[in-house]
């Protein structure tokens, strides 16, 4: 009852002062073939809860289907030996202005219903003694997608990321996204999206800032 009681009162208060997703310390001593035998098992028991027939040749399948889909595709971000390398390169042409990737795909989860977020990601930076492999960026925006998230972390994640890997406070990353959680559920507000910004070092100032939101609000053919 007292559960119950703290989940009412806490209710949609997302709160979390932690960039990191918070992980037990044990989350990766069982291997990837033991967690989906024990997501399969546990599926199937809920499946049979809402009543579901799974003899049906279309339904005994998706106990193993979806567990192996958690763990090896939409939360595969949750393993630090998933993450990709972020190979960065000398800046040998002394290229000293922006650079910007974006819309950048994102797949990703509410934490809180564990209902999709999709939308798309911008990334920018200022070179100084090294630049990063143009495809690092997406598949390190697509990591820490690709695990239970909020959208004020993952931006956070993706920023501190890069810039310990280029040395440097300038850069800068954008997220626009469509929460199911809101669209199919509660308000059921079809037509919003949500955008977050975080950045650091130069663009703190409003006109670099400004020049990167003027590039990533062009329309790309």
């Amino acid at each position: 009852m007292k559960d119950k009681e703290n989940i009412i009162i806490t209710g949609d208060h997302h709160l979390s002062a932690n960039i990191q997703t918070p992980l037990r310390k044990d989350a990766f001593e069982k291997t990837d073939a033991e967690k989906i035998e024990n997501i399969q098992y546990h599926f199937k028991k809920i499946m049979e809860e809402l009543g579901l027939d799974l003899t049906d040749d279309s339904l005994s399948g998706t106990p193993y289907r979806f567990a192996k889909m958690y763990v090896k595709e939409l939360f595969y971000g949750l393993n630090p030996a998933n993450k990709p390398r972020l190979s960065t390169f000398e800046n040998k042409y002394n290229y000293k202005k922006m650079l910007v990737e974006q819309h950048i795909t994102i797949n990703s989860a509410c934490e809180h219903h564990f209902l999709p977020i999709t939308g798309y990601a911008h990334v920018g930076y200022i070179p100084k003694d090294k630049v990063v492999g143009l495809s690092k960026i997406n598949r390190l925006v697509d990591y820490y997608s690709r695990r239970p998230q909020v959208q004020e972390r993952l931006v956070l994640q993706i920023l501190q990321d890069l810039q310990n890997a280029l040395e440097t406070e300038d850069v800068i990353v954008s997220v626009t996204a469509k929460h199911l959680c809101v669209s199919s559920r509660g308000i059921k507000d079809q037509s919003s999206y949500t955008t977050t910004l975080e950045y650091g070092g130069r663009f703190s100032e409003t006109a670099i800032r400004q020049e990167f939101l003027n590039i990533v609000a062009q329309e790309t053919t």
